[in-house]
């Protein structure tokens, strides 16, 4: 009686043992999977207005931080991971770079969460144990606040309400002396 019960105990723990080793390897199986799975990206990305366009083709870093972004879309949740440090330098240099003419508040404040999201990205990415689907959350959160970056930057060349109504009244004053030089040639007529 003796001898069954630890041999008993020893049946018990190699069972679980064995049950472990079952999750362990689908959980390992399930990992690589998505880990060669691309992430899903929003299809929509923001146009940069010409005026907005002529300073950032000449902000080197910023030109890096779009090709980043570009590749993005293509990568896999693997290359994410390997690329998470580069991507957190490329956004904080492109956050310490802007040019004067780009510089404001609100530009500053899109590209603090831009260059916080990477780091992030890459804090998860660095760890022992990663958990995919929050690395792959917030990769997919990188394009979505690098759009919102570039809506800022096109704010700041949009046109006041002072710079509507002043093109409005010389559209208006146009058409105005249009009419009436039109009205002038069929009373000649």
């Amino acid at each position: 009686m003796k001898i069954l019960l630890p041999l008993f105990y020893l049946l018990i723990l190699s069972g679980c043992k064995s049950d472990i080793n079952a999750e362990a390897n689908e959980q390992t199986e399930l990992d690589s999977s998505l880990l060669a799975k691309n992430i899903s990206l929003p299809d929509t990305e923001v146009e940069l207005l010409p005026e907005a366009r002529e300073h950032a083709v000449q902000w080197v870093n910023y030109i890096t931080a779009q090709n980043e972004i570009n590749n993005l879309k293509s990568a896999s949740l693997n290359q994410i991971i390997g690329n998470a440090k580069p991507i957190s330098q490329i956004m904080q240099s492109l956050k310490t770079t802007v040019p004067d003419t780009l510089k404001s508040k609100a530009v500053d404040a899109r590209l603090n969460v831009l260059a916080t999201k990477a780091q992030v990205l890459e804090q998860l990415a660095t760890r022992r144990n990663k958990n995919l689907e929050q690395i792959s959350k917030t990769a997919q959160e990188i394009p979505v606040e690098f759009n919102n970056f570039k809506l800022q930057l096109n704010e700041l060349f949009l046109k006041s309400l002072e710079d509507f109504e002043r093109e409005l009244n010389e559209l208006e004053k146009e058409q105005d002396s249009i009419s009436r030089a039109t009205r002038r040639i069929q009373d000649s007529v």
